[in-house]
């Protein structure tokens, strides 16, 4: 029977889909037993393309823009897939923080492109699409205004594999009558074994799963062990069973094929212009490879002709943001350190001019996660454990800084770690609190009434709500810019503003000496600090990009650069002219970042552990607290500043 959507309305045509759940289930397996591969049957193999979502997230950093998306999603629609990956995942945070668009407008926008095929988002569990716990309350509303714009499959897993995590969501959803796919999260490590991962299976059957995938977000999984393991979960669940696995390894097509051979229902592939690399087995291929076997996906391979070349053609324009892993990347095997991660490793280690130690941070990841219980490196676990690998490396010894996101996860806030805490470790993070064993969420106050009353001054809609809600600080910039009419969502060609307002770049004489760049998407600030002399026809300037000083050789054309008004920012609030930490009061980030909230005045009395700031660095936002009493004598930084390590950001008497 057609479906209709609760947004639009629009009839959906019926895809293939794999066998319906029924209501009597028989005796299963007693005993975990090596499965012989001659008694794997032919069944046609389902596809979801996630090229779209995963695809992009993973070669391209998540920068594609809507409108190069939903040409090739108004092709998708015509082939027949089991459903389009399009949604959730860093996508959320990505269109608001970087792309300036809309997350629930390209939501509409898919749904309207792609009408006869179903529409998948990854939902972070309790996490939903950010990096903490939400309360019931913005889950529930997050959930429902989904579907109502168009998500008809949630593939829904937690990073701990923490059943009581994505149990409400499960529910959520089947209240909403849409599909629940719910998800493991494969890795390797002592606590992780076949008969985990079956026991994980079971319970999730139980709760009301249409579906179980199987995640592999690293590409980790061997062929041999992805034969076993199909073979044991089909024999101990009724569900069809979903395997997602990247291609980092090399292994992913190895691996998807011994899965089919296993009795897998459904595959996810990615199209060849976003496939390899750290994404996934190219969905081509695939189609190819199965075609005239008993496992035909019975997918036209002319029809996709034209969705790889509109993605082609789209990926040449985000070449600055190409991955860096783009061919196999072995290593993955020994790190479990997804493309993903390692790029925002990276990233941290530049910042503070020492990528030089990338191979001890990597070597000190397998560390940390052990001490905290092996936690599969996904989102945010995975931000957890590779911040604080990176600082134990920087400060030259371990734990001697340890995250507030650390100290969370010690305490239980993530949720049931799969192994056993480093008894020290855990001892010197918690400080003497006491851990929770409830469910995380049972200790959240209902959040959605605070950010409407906060937001009261705004015109928004629910939907900007549960946007600030997740992330407050990037999406009241979005609903500020939005509202004064200064977002550019549509423009990939660089878009120059000045300090009053903006100029064109051919009225540049009249700028004054400090911009915001935005460049495909990105928005870069550039202050001229200064210039040199004229030297056979060029003249040096001097400027900051995002607070980093270059030198630049240009003709002296527009000499009132260098000459024109001071900074408007004041000294204190620009990276370089803070001063450095000198005593047991002078607060500083234990890593580099974004301040996105200060929670004190100057002349502030405060308590030590009081939290005094917030600051966010590789998608998570650290509270930073005061180690000692006093008074607040000095704030040198200001909302959206960038700081480092080695500034005193507050200074407390």
């Amino acid at each position: 029977m057609a479906k209709k959507s609760p947004s639009q309305g629009k009839t959906r045509k019926p895809v293939p889909a794999p066998p319906a759940r029924q209501a009597k289930k028989p005796p299963r397996a007693t005993r975990l037993e090596t499965p012989d591969i001659k008694a794997s049957r032919g069944r046609q193999i389902h596809l979801t393309d996630v090229s779209l979502r995963d695809g992009q997230q993973s070669l391209l950093a998540t920068r594609m823009r809507t409108e190069d998306l939903i040409p090739a999603a108004e092709e998708m629609d015509k082939v027949g897939f089991w459903s389009l990956e399009v949604w959730g995942g860093a996508t959320f945070d990505t269109c608001l923080r970087f792309l300036k668009e809309d997350p629930w407008e390209r939501l509409k926008a898919f749904h309207q492109a792609a009408p006869n095929t179903r529409l998948q988002m990854l939902l972070r569990g309790q996490n939903l699409v950010g990096y903490r716990h939400y309360a019931d309350d913005v889950l529930e509303r997050f959930i429902v205004k989904s579907a109502e714009h168009g998500i008809d499959v949630f593939r829904i897993f937690d990073a701990l594999n923490d059943i009581r995590n994505v149990k409400h969501a499960i529910k959520v959803v089947r209240q909403c009558r849409k599909h629940v796919e719910a998800t493991i999260c494969y890795t390797s490590s002592p606590v992780h074994n076949m008969h985990h991962y079956v026991d994980q299976a079971r319970k999730l059957e139980d709760l009301g799963a249409d579906t179980i995938c199987i995640k592999d977000m690293a590409g980790l999984l061997p062929p041999f062990e992805s034969y076993q393991l199909i073979r044991h979960l089909k024999a101990a669940v009724r569900v069809p069973i979903h395997l997602h696995t990247h291609y980092t390894s090399g292994m992913a097509s190895m691996s998807a094929l011994m899965a089919i051979l296993a009795g897998l229902d459904i595959l996810d592939t990615a199209m060849s212009p976003l496939s390899g690399g750290t994404s996934h087995p190219p969905t081509e291929s695939c189609i190819a490879a199965l075609r005239n076997t008993p496992y035909d996906t019975g997918l036209d391979l002319a029809r996709l002709k034209p969705v790889s070349e509109r993605l082609r053609a789209a990926r040449k324009q985000y070449h600055q943001f190409e991955s860096d892993f783009t061919g196999v990347d072995t290593d993955v095997l020994l790190s479990q350190v997804p493309g993903g991660m390692t790029s925002n490793l990276a990233s941290q280690l530049a910042d503070q001019d020492a990528i030089d130690k990338m191979q001890q941070v990597l070597e000190e990841i397998p560390r940390v996660r052990k001490d905290m219980g092996y936690p599969p490196l996904v989102t945010p676990a995975s931000q957890i454990v590779g911040t604080q690998a990176t600082l134990n490396v920087l400060t030259g010894e371990r734990y001697k800084v340890i995250t507030t996101e650390a100290k969370n996860y010690f305490l239980g806030h993530y949720g049931k770690p799969p192994g056993t805490l480093h008894s020290a470790t855990k001892h010197k993070a918690i400080a003497g609190e006491r851990p929770i064993t409830n469910r995380p969420a049972d200790n959240l106050d209902p959040e959605l009434p605070t950010a409407r009353q906060e937001l009261r001054e705004h015109a928004v809609t629910e939907e900007d709500v549960l946007s600030y809600t997740l992330f407050p600080a990037i999406a009241m910039d979005f609903i500020n810019e939005r509202a004064s009419g200064t977002l550019q969502p549509h423009s990939l060609e660089p878009h120059i503003e000045g300090g009053d307002g903006g100029l064109p770049v051919h009225d540049l004489h009249l700028a004054p000496v400090e911009f915001n760049v935005m460049l495909h998407g990105e928005t870069y600030h550039v202050r001229v600090s200064g210039s040199g002399q004229t030297i056979k026809g060029m003249k040096p300037y001097y400027i900051k990009v995002d607070d980093k000083l270059e030198e630049v050789y240009l003709e002296p054309l527009q000499e009132v650069l260098a000459s024109g008004p001071e900074s408007p920012v004041s000294p204190a609030a620009v990276q370089g002219d803070r001063p450095k930490p000198a005593g047991p009061g002078d607060i500083t980030t234990p890593i580099p970042g974004r301040v996105v909230k200060i929670l004190v005045n100057a002349g502030d009395k405060i308590a030590a552990g009081d939290i005094v700031l917030v600051v966010e660095a590789m998608k998570m936002e650290n509270r930073v607290a005061t180690p000692v009493d006093g008074t607040v004598k000095a704030i040198h930084i200001k909302e959206g500043d960038y700081v480092s390590a080695d500034e005193t950001l507050i200074q407390i008497e």
